[in-house]
């Protein structure tokens, strides 16, 4: 028995490979199929099933580019509808993978379509769960997302239901394998492991708990953030289907500086990846940045616009990896990269921005000197509750995609940004000068920095000012 689980920390999304006797499974691929494939190859087995426990709503899954590539069948839960071929399965469905069994376990609550997959070892004993969205290490999956007509108390009625009757009831050495780890916005606050066991959980899962059925519809739907823009995209692409990844990459061409200036002319935005800090020195005007460093695509399906066309400037060598990674949160379109890099743009003497980085005992001089000056931070609401620089404005960075946010913004201030560490500042500095703000700077280190900063007004939880 040989399972393998495969993790993407940019979107905290777990697949798994699982292999016996010559025989193979998928569960929750992503949309790069080309690593299950090799992976096959290598051990010398065919892929017979590609299992999703439900549709997706933070990336677009590989379940329909590895079943052109395979032939093998993509197999969803009960009451399960998409736009494509499907085995649907029963409730207590049982699929052979070699010697091994894995037995469908519906599990409504995360989806209505949300299922399980328990795996049996070769004595037929239960060896571990494959929970996606349903049960996390130390979190559930919310249940607000892609749920049709049904409001998040219904969902959470169901999801009570399932984890009552068919999850708790497992043995406690089960193995559990949830589809997402920290930092995934399909829970509220997921746990630092990436798998745990049941009886593990029984102890230290908030929803495992004996709760009744009420308190546990509170518990799940109190303290949820608004969910990223793109999720209900990515939702409806798994359901009715999706281009080919190789198609997309194929439609991404090198461009000369003419080219990549004519598409600037034409309406593309310019989307640049590479590292915040080689970013702010100098990039081409009218850039966004999103690092392929940090949690790319996240940030990507939630900043950029789905129908609007990008060009690509990339550290050479990184073209490829970035469209993939767009590509793994649905976005498409991208018409090019910059030949060469940002290099080839310099070598033509054409016009540069830059963005001012400051540390952050800087920032502490300037505060009691410059009355113009506006500190903005752009983490999310929990983060500034538990500490924020005294005055500061929180914009949360997803925030930044809304014109009256920005329009709220006085364009006569001196804006100093920060974010927990300097990813996100770099990203709302960059769509902030897009929109026409100039006069700003980032702060490095942000607020790890700036808290330990002498002098500095800061703002705790448990006191007025240090």
């Amino acid at each position: 028995m040989d399972i393998q689980q495969l993790y993407t920390n940019c979107l905290s999304e777990a697949a798994y490979f699982i292999s016996n006797e010559g025989e193979a499974a998928v569960i929750d691929p992503l949309r790069d199929v080309d690593v299950y494939i090799k992976l096959a190859a290598e051990k010398g087995v065919q892929i017979k099933y590609i299992f999703e426990t439900h549709f997706h709503a933070d990336f677009v899954s590989g379940h329909l580019e590895l079943a052109q590539k395979t032939g093998a069948p993509i197999v969803y839960g009960p009451t399960t509808k998409a736009s494509f071929p499907i085995h649907e399965a029963k409730d207590g469905e049982i699929f052979q993978i070699g010697k091994l069994q894995l037995k469908a376990i519906h599990t409504p609550g995360h989806t209505l379509e949300s299922t399980s997959y328990l795996l049996l070892n070769e004595s037929g004993e239960p060896h571990c769960i494959f929970t996606g969205d349903t049960l996390f290490v130390g979190d559930v999956g919310r249940p607000d997302l892609f749920s049709g007509n049904l409001s998040k108390e219904e969902l959470a009625s169901y999801l009570f239901d399932s984890l009552q009757s068919k999850i708790k009831t497992l043995p406690d050495h089960v193995i559990v394998y949830p589809a997402h780890g920290p930092g995934s916005a399909c829970g509220k606050n997921l746990g630092k492991e990436t798998f745990s066991t049941i009886g593990e959980q029984k102890q230290t899962n908030y929803a495992l708990q004996d709760l009744s059925k009420d308190e546990f519809i509170t518990a799940v739907t109190t303290g949820l953030t608004t969910p990223p823009a793109y999720f209900p995209i990515n939702a409806k692409i798994n359901k009715e289907g999706y281009d080919s990844l190789d198609k997309v990459i194929e439609t991404a061409k090198p461009l000369s500086v003419a080219e990549f200036k004519q598409k600037i002319n034409d309406g593309a935005w310019i989307l640049d990846t590479r590292t915040s800090t080689i970013f702010t020195a100098s990039f081409i005007p009218g850039s966004i940045n999103i690092g392929l460093d940090g949690r790319f695509a996240e940030w990507a399906g939630s900043l950029l616009p789905f129908n609007q066309p990008l060009i690509l400037v990339t550290e050479k060598g990184q073209e490829k990896e970035s469209i993939i990674r767009l590509a793994r949160v649905g976005i498409d379109n991208v018409q090019g990269y910059l030949n060469g890099g940002f290099e080839t743009w310099t070598s033509a003497n054409e016009p540069i921005d830059l963005i001012i980085d400051v540390e952050a005992d800087e920032l502490a001089m300037d505060i009691p000197n410059d009355k113009k000056l506006e500190v903005i931070d752009v983490r999310k609401c929990s983060e500034f509750d538990n500490g924020h620089i005294q005055g500061a404005i929180n914009i949360p960075l997803s925030t930044l995609t809304d014109t009256l946010t920005v329009a709220s913004i006085e364009d006569d201030k001196n804006l100093y940004i920060h974010c927990a560490g300097g990813y996100r500042s770099v990203i709302a500095a960059s769509l902030l000068k897009r929109h026409g703000f100039h006069n700003l700077r980032n702060v490095l280190g942000g607020w790890s920095q700036i808290k330990s900063v002498k002098n500095m007004p800061i703002v705790l939880p448990t006191q007025e000012n240090v």
